[in-house]
Parts: structure tokens; C-alpha cells; sequence
């Protein structure tokens, strides 16, 4: 856990639940790159069995300007007998215009913690075609 989370209630049966707050980044790829705009959280659930489900609300501001939406389920098993499992589905929201084609794709992902370098992640990010 990061040390900018903090729980949200006490926790239940389901788990523990965290907020850990977006303070921004940055993203490239082959068709699309720009910034992480700060505001976004991630609201997090460590569950009884060890398992975080991580539910991401963000939005990214491509170079031209134009500005879209993430949504990023992420759920991770660091106790997964083949090594850590990290795997995400994004929903990208986006205007219409150069990038309105995210919004048709079905995107998965992964995530890799930078740490002990920077308390950030590196989130990959693949298009289902």
C-alpha cells in the first residue's frame, strides 16, 4: 500500500478499504500520448485471502488537448503460485475526434510498481483487436 493511502471505514467482511489518490504522470504509446491529470483516485480492496481489487477513476490529457476518461479494474494476487498476477480492464471514455476510437476497443493491462525508485506504478496497456 502507498503511504499517500488511507483506509476509508474500518473495513467488513469483504475486506479493508483504501483511497489512494492520482497526483498525475505520464502515458505514450504508439497513437496516443500526454499526461495524467492529478484528481483521479484509485479506491482499493484488500480482501480477506491477501487479493487487492483496485477500481481506478482518472482522466488523461492527450497532447492536442483532448481530454479522456479511465476507468481501471485492476485485480492483484501477490501470493499467485506463478509470481505476482496483475492484470486490468480499462473503459477509456473519450470526444469525439482523433481518439474516439478507444472508446470501441477492449484494452486490458498490467501493472508493475516502481518502487523503491518513485511511489508510482507503470501501468501497460494492450488492445484487444
Amino acid at each position: 500500500m502507498s503511504p499517500a493511502s488511507r483506509p476509508c471505514g474500518h473495513g467488513g467482511a469483504a475486506g479493508h478499504r483504501f483511497i489512494v489518490p492520482i497526483l498525475g504522470g505520464e502515458f505514450e504509446g504508439p497513437r496516443l500520448c500526454g499526461r495524467v491529470r492529478p484528481g483521479g483516485a484509485d479506491r482499493q480492496l484488500l480482501r480477506p485471502d491477501g487479493v487487492r481489487e483496485l477500481d481506478a477513476l482518472y482522466e488523461l490529457e492527450a497532447d492536442d488537448g483532448a481530454v479522456l476518461t479511465v476507468r481501471n479494474r485492476v485485480l492483484i494476487d501477490d501470493a499467485a503460485p506463478q509470481g505476482r498476477y496483475a492484470r486490468s480492464v480499462l473503459q477509456v471514455l473519450a470526444p469525439a475526434g482523433p481518439h474516439d476510437w478507444v472508446t470501441r476497443r477492449v484494452l486490458v493491462g498490467t501493472l508493475q510498481p516502481l518502487r523503491p525508485a518513485r511511489d508510482a506504478v507503470r501501468i501497460g496497456v494492450y488492445v484487444l483487436d
